[in-house]
């Protein structure tokens, strides 16, 4: 038995003129050398049409393209050692010192971006040199958040930061 929506040499063929899109249904039946097969074409909907857009737009948002990590790599260890030298002066400064207001609030807005900017690269949250970073930003952030701009680094403090800074240095060159 032959499925309605077919058109067979034995079924009578339906009305192509009564629906509201025969021209479209009449030309897919012309191009179609054997009749017997012709589908009768419907219109498409919403669903449809929202499909084909997710088609067309998901691989674009689910395979961003991303930056050459050649590229990363040369920036990171620039600005890097950028803010190494900028923890190094500000934590030397002394407290009478009238720029060390200044100096900090400037060190605490380039260890935010810095940390906004790297924190998300996947391939640097495994480095060694990275990891150290982000452990003295961290302990210099803290103590002036906790202790205000002008309030010295305690001595034992300042040593580890100090020693972070310079692993962080030896990591960069090995290119760890």
């Amino acid at each position: 038995m032959a499925s309605p929506t077919l058109l067979t040499p034995t079924s009578k063929p339906r009305s192509l003129i009564s629906s509201k899109f025969a021209s479209t249904t009449i030309a897919a039946a012309a191009v179609t050398p054997n009749t017997t097969t012709a589908k009768i074409l419907k219109p498409a909907g919403r669903r449809e049409f929202v499909a084909l857009i997710a088609g067309i737009i998901s691989p674009a948002l689910l395979f961003p393209v991303s930056p050459a990590s050649a590229d990363t790599d040369e920036e990171y260890v620039k600005e890097t050692a950028e803010v190494i030298n900028k923890i190094r002066t500000t934590i030397s400064m002394d407290r009478n010192d009238p720029n060390v207001a200044n100096a900090v609030t400037d060190l605490r807005e380039t260890s935010n971006s810095w940390v906004a900017k790297y924190r998300r690269e996947k391939s640097l949250l495994g480095r060694v040199s990275f990891r150290d970073m982000y452990s003295a930003l961290n302990a210099v952030s803290g103590h002036y958040v906790s202790f205000g701009p002008t309030a010295p680094l305690p001595a034992k403090r300042k040593a580890r930061i100090l020693e972070e800074m310079d692993s962080v240095e030896k990591s960069l060159q090995r290119g760890r």
